[in-house]
């Protein structure tokens, strides 16, 4: 890593809890995440926006020992039998949501929240040790990608206190296509993917990279890629908390287009 900065980091979570039970089309990025984390300086906490997670304003997980959601269906036993025993960190929730105020958004605390499979899955990958303070940011409602970035924008300030930012979702997100596999070419999955590569290059300034994240429904095939954006407005938040920040692409599956991007790094 190259910042004194806390690094922001946009990853995918995967399928459910695939990652964690050996699925093979999931193997590179277990094994990535996983060496990553042994890469990782390790934090003061850690913030995950996930994907799952949506409120009209606003809201962090509070709880001193939050439990985990487990929100999928269909999975073998095992899956919900998981834990991730971490603590979580309501005293820096409500820095947070101080924060989120003075910028304008009216951020609330969910003490009763747990976790999602958004934030666990990567971690027990990331840090199986679950020694480290953990809170979750929610998406907002309404999925505006200009009121994502400032949201990430007005959490910048974390980076200095050694918070690790991770965005999770995936940079494709068509359920559909993830059981039909001729709706979707995998030339058209690079072609979108590469759209948000290219947007983050250092010969644009930060403005011309958010105006081209704001507009990323002019990537090829944008909707067919995301019919609903909550999987890719993780990346929004992360850019706006990197506030310009040198993005790196550190994992790019050709195969699954599971992209790993760092800012920061």
């Amino acid at each position: 890593m190259t910042s004194s900065l806390a690094p922001v980091l946009y990853l995918p979570h995967g399928g459910g809890p695939l990652p964690l039970l050996g699925d093979p089309d999931h193997r590179a990025l277990t094994q990535f995440l996983t060496q990553l984390g042994d890469k990782l300086a390790t934090p003061a906490a850690i913030l995950v926006i996930s994907a799952h997670w949506e409120s009209p304003q606003p809201a962090l997980t509070a709880a001193e020992n939050p439990s985990l959601l487990f929100d999928y269906s269909g999975f073998p036993a095992q899956s919900y039998q998981l834990s991730y025993p971490a603590p979580g960190a309501p005293q820096l929730a409500v820095q947070i949501a101080e924060q989120l105020q003075q910028a304008g958004f009216a951020a609330e605390l969910n003490p009763g929240r747990g976790w999602d499979h958004g934030v666990f899955v990567p971690l027990l990958l990331l840090r199986p040790q679950a020694d480290i303070p953990v809170l979750q940011l929610s998406l907002l409602k309404g999925l505006d990608a200009k009121t994502h970035i400032a949201l990430g924008e007005a959490i910048s300030f974390l980076r200095q206190q050694n918070v690790l930012i991770i965005g999770s979702g995936m940079s494709f997100h068509n359920m559909q296509a993830f059981f039909n596999a001729n709706l979707v070419s995998d030339s058209q999955l690079e072609a979108f993917n590469q759209y948000f590569i290219d947007s983050l290059q250092p010969q644009y300034s930060y403005a011309e990279q958010a105006k081209r994240l704001i507009n990323w429904q002019q990537a090829p095939d944008a909707r067919l890629m995301h019919p609903r954006e909550e999987h890719l407005l993780p990346l929004h938040v992360c850019f706006g908390a990197a506030k310009g920040s040198t993005a790196q692409v550190l994992f790019n599956n050709k195969v699954l287009h599971k992209t790993v991007l760092a800012f920061g790094w």
